[in-house]
């Protein structure tokens, strides 16, 4: 089944000086310009495309690369502004609507929102809606703790801040285990920290405690030797010189240093962590 607004593999059913054309199925021949074809293609060659509606209204296939894709979240920016509603760069020659209905607030020309791209079912038209939180999946989370997942930044609240995983689901980075700058539209690399028993997700961008504890333990090690077996540094610093040393939480750190402690391999003293000569 072909679908519009999203990438497609389509059969090539014959050429035209202007373009080709591809087997869309139920939805019939379609249309892939002559900018857009690439080299050494031939009839019944399989190509990966991009269906969208142009100005004309007529279903195009591109190779060109969309910023999002039916079905996903993402920050644009508004181009302009009519009377249908705002008009955002999503990377396509044609602009992507957001009608006025669809607006959460009055979007102004210039300025970038997080929106989730559909399709208009009675129009059969890609749109987009800034009406977040009705397209956020609200069942049973099928994450696992742990989990690495993709991220991208949506609102700022009193916790922290909510972020969008996998174009899917929703959950929380809080601001005390946060130790860099993160702002409305950014996407990063996170992972699922916990799910609670009403299926909230909490999220961390480092990774799993039981990944990152060997990686700062050698990081610590290493920087002992270089420091003549001296750092001052201990688990009553600041979180904030602990992350500009480690880029890890003060929370984690204790724990390592506890590890370390235990295998004898470093001293805690008040002014700091020493590293503990060992028997060859």
């Amino acid at each position: 089944m072909t679908s519009i607004g999203k990438f497609n593999s389509l059969k090539i059913l014959k050429k035209v000086n202007f373009g080709l054309y591809l087997d869309g199925g139920e939805l019939g021949e379609i249309l892939m310009p002559v900018r857009y074809i690439p080299l050494r293609c031939e009839v019944d060659d399989i190509l990966d495309v991009f269906i969208y509606n142009d100005s004309e209204d007529r279903l195009i296939a591109t190779n060109e690369q969309p910023l999002a894709q039916v079905g996903e979240f993402a920050f644009l920016k508004v181009k302009s502004v009519n009377q249908f509603g705002a008009f955002l760069d999503w990377g396509l020659p044609k602009d992507l609507l957001v009608p006025f209905r669809e607006q959460k607030m009055t979007m102004e020309e210039g300025k970038s929102y997080i929106v989730y791209i559909y399709l208009d079912e009675e129009s059969k038209r890609v749109a987009a809606t800034s009406k977040i939180d009705k397209h956020i999946n609200k069942e049973k989370p099928n994450l696992t703790e742990g989990q690495q997942v993709d991220l991208l930044i949506w609102t700022r609240t009193d916790l922290g801040h909510k972020a969008i995983i996998n174009h899917e689901y929703s959950g929380v980075l809080y601001a005390n285990e946060v130790f860099q700058n993160i702002e409305k539209g950014q996407q990063h690399v996170g992972y699922i920290k916990k799910i609670r028993e009403d299926d909230k997700i909490d999220l961390t961008l480092s990774k799993p405690d039981y990944e990152k504890i060997e990686d700062l333990t050698d990081r610590i090690l290493f920087m002992l030797q270089q420091n003549d077996g001296f750092l001052a540094v201990g688990d009553k610093s600041s979180a904030e010189l602990i992350y500009e040393l480690f880029h890890e939480s003060k929370k984690t750190f204790k724990k390592t240093i506890g590890i370390l402690y235990k295998q004898r391999l470093i001293a805690i003293e008040d002014d700091g962590i020493r590293l503990l000569e060992t028997k060859p």
